[in-house]
């Protein structure tokens, strides 16, 4: 019961309100998950970019199971399999920035597309976390359940992972 596991993966980009950037973004992404991306809407308005509620700015892809270890692989990889402790917060979640898509080992550059990077977030868990989520008599997850930052960084040496 106290194993952390992977919960699950979110890659995101962030692309503006362009139609034109919108695609290649989703390119790219659909090119380095394997899956089509969701786009993600704005909320808020902020005249001095020009955006308002209802504008997709950005698309996002989640990945769990196998497809999420073997992208976090790549991505680390990317990263010369290194990541600073600041990456991690106190639940024990972590995430991490590719620059250029590029950088990810099989990915090849493609000039139409041009170079973006994107956003990679983990969330980890333990068995029993589900009780903070279910629909029927939801409480909280106990102490002992809960990840905390030091157990998510043992969870990423084991992976080969250097913490600096």
């Amino acid at each position: 019961m106290q194993k952390v596991l992977m919960n699950k993966v979110v890659v995101n980009m962030g692309v503006g309100s362009e139609p034109e950037e919108m695609k290649k973004a989703t390119q790219i992404m659909q090119l380095v998950t394997g899956m089509k991306p969701a786009q993600t809407i704005c909320t808020a308005r902020i005249p001095d970019w020009g955006l308002r509620p209802g504008i997709a700015i950005g698309l996002k892809v989640t990945l769990r199971g196998e497809k999420a270890v073997e992208f976090i692989k790549k991505a680390l990889e990317a990263k010369n399999s290194r990541l600073p402790e600041r990456s991690f917060d106190k639940s024990g979640n972590f995430g991490f920035g590719v620059h250029e898509y590029i950088d990810l080992p099989g990915a090849k550059y493609d000039p139409k597309l041009g170079i973006k990077g994107f956003d990679v977030l983990v969330s980890l868990k333990k068995k029993g976390y589900r009780v903070k989520l279910r629909a029927l008599k939801q409480t909280k997850v106990g102490k002992k359940q809960r990840v905390s930052k030091e157990e998510a960084v043992e969870y990423v040496k084991a992976m080969g992972i250097e913490v600096e």
